[in-house]
């Protein structure tokens, strides 16, 4: 993973280049404070102050940089990302102020993924900051958005379900935490949905439940319970139901919500907020062979509810059910949920956008401000309960799609809302986890969606 440790440091006045801001409105202002030279020099670079665009400005025998943003007093999480990606490599300082929140794009804007290249590692971008004491809380939020495009960005033979376990291990070990691992057929009694799933997989990708918990040093047993949970479809060919290959091109994304919780997880222990965690992702391939589940079978489920099949490519639900009602026996005081779960929300909300589903207002109120707050907007879809008749079957409890094309995101939420807990405050992301095209500090490739908005509002709501 791209090193972040090192592009954020502390100013102490040392040596370094000047970057100068500028804005749309203030820029023929600051044009006149230029000298004729450095007038055309910008001209000829057509810099106009527009956010995003970037200058180099000759100063005598040195030049400093010049960058445009849409406000001097509030810096946008990703208004210096373009200067980062663009400058070359040296070391930066605002002529005025403090990056403040733009410390996390300047450090995301130089994320490379080159595990199957022979590129070599650039030499840092490194931008100056007074504030000490938060410099070390924007490194551990860049690294966990880079984190999550790693595990994304990786190919499904490498990322497997035995691969999800490693990172969980890894963390577990960081962390003092303790995981549990529930494999292969030993899933079929408490865990039957997850092992219907997986069980089709080759043997080096057999499915299994991923359970990690951790308290602080020191902590309580009053501490609160927080769950997050992730669906880990390290690919999803379909099933049975098998996708096109045009929709099987990025299914190694599919355990895009399992990278989220875990980097979510991560940031919850290393700021060693006061909970009780819960990390619980089921991983799985949803693999083709004789011993496939099928369209028409009845899965039992770990809450006792039966689900009949309408389709083998909504199976992500299926694992998850088994998970949530794991979490919920905890009796936890927040579920938070990230799965890459239904084509649905993306037609609604676009790549950009993750569906947020809750139980509770004041939950989504507190998501939604959160990520407005922090550049990672979240929007809220209903739970309807006149559409929960829509699951209903004939021959069980009910099925795992509705018999109609209306309100896909929406219904799977409805799904998932059966296997959580009553009375239990739940959030649930439906992310795509992927960028379809590169904006600064945002490469093409895994991406992360409502991660910070979660992130920030934990903190907010249980204290750093």
């Amino acid at each position: 993973m791209t090193d972040v440790s090192n592009l954020i440091q502390p100013d102490r006045g040392q040596d370094a280049i000047t970057i100068r801001l500028v804005t749309k409105d203030g820029f023929e202002d600051w044009l006149k404070s230029l000298s004729a030279g450095q007038r055309a020099a910008v001209k000829a670079q057509k810099f106009e102050g527009a956010p995003g665009q970037t200058a180099i400005v000759p100063d005598g025998d040195a030049w400093f940089a010049a960058g445009g943003v849409a406000d001097l007093e509030d810096l946008s999480s990703y208004c210096l990302a373009k200067l980062a990606e663009v400058l070359p490599e040296d070391t930066y300082r605002l002529a005025e102020g403090d990056p403040g929140d733009a410390m996390l794009g300047w450090m995301t804007a130089q994320y490379r993924f080159t595990r199957y290249t022979e590129e070599k590692p650039e030499e840092p971008r490194v931008l100056l900051s007074k504030q000490v004491k938060h410099i070390a809380s924007a490194q551990a939020e860049a690294a966990a958005e880079l984190l999550v495009r790693d595990l994304v960005n990786t190919p499904a033979e490498d990322m497997g379900p035995a691969a999800l376990e490693a990172e969980i291990e890894k963390l577990a070990k960081a962390h003092s935490a303790k995981l549990k691992v529930v494999k292969g057929d030993a899933l079929e009694t408490g865990y039957p949905m997850v092992h219907g799933v997986g069980r089709a997989a080759a043997r080096h990708h057999a499915p299994r439940l991923l359970h990690l918990t951790w308290s602080r040093s020191g902590g309580k047993d009053s501490d609160p319970v927080l769950a997050i949970v992730g669906k880990g479809v390290c690919f999803d060919s379909g099933g049975l139901d098998i996708k096109p290959a045009a929709g099987m091109k990025l299914m190694k994304k599919d355990m895009g919500g399992a990278a989220h919780a875990i980097a979510l997880a991560g940031l919850v222990m290393n700021a060693e907020l006061p909970v009780r965690l819960h990390l619980l992702v089921p991983a799985v391939e949803n693999a083709i062979a004789g011993n496939a589940f099928r369209p028409g079978d009845v899965l039992s489920s770990r809450k006792g509810l039966t689900v009949e099949i309408g389709n083998t490519d909504a199976e992500g639900r299926l694992i998850l059910g088994d998970a949530l009602t794991r979490a919920s026996e905890e009796e936890p005081d927040l579920i938070i949920d990230f799965a890459t779960l239904t084509g649905a929300a993306r037609i609604a909300l676009g790549p950009d956008l993750p569906a947020l589903m809750t139980r509770r207002d004041e939950t989504a109120n507190a998501l939604i401000a959160a990520g407005h707050e922090c550049d990672d907007e979240v929007w809220r879809l209903p739970l309807p309960e006149a559409y929960r008749e829509w699951l209903k079957s004939d021959i069980a409890d009910m099925n795992n799609i509705s018999g109609n094309p209306f309100a896909g995101a929406s219904v799977a939420g409805l799904f998932l809302d059966k296997f959580v807990g009553d009375d239990i405050d739940w959030a649930h992301f439906d992310t795509f986890a992927w960028r379809p095209s590169a904006k600064p500090g945002r490469a093409k490739g895994g991406a992360a969606y409502g991660l910070r908005a979660s992130w920030h509002m934990l903190q907010s709501r249980y204290g750093a």
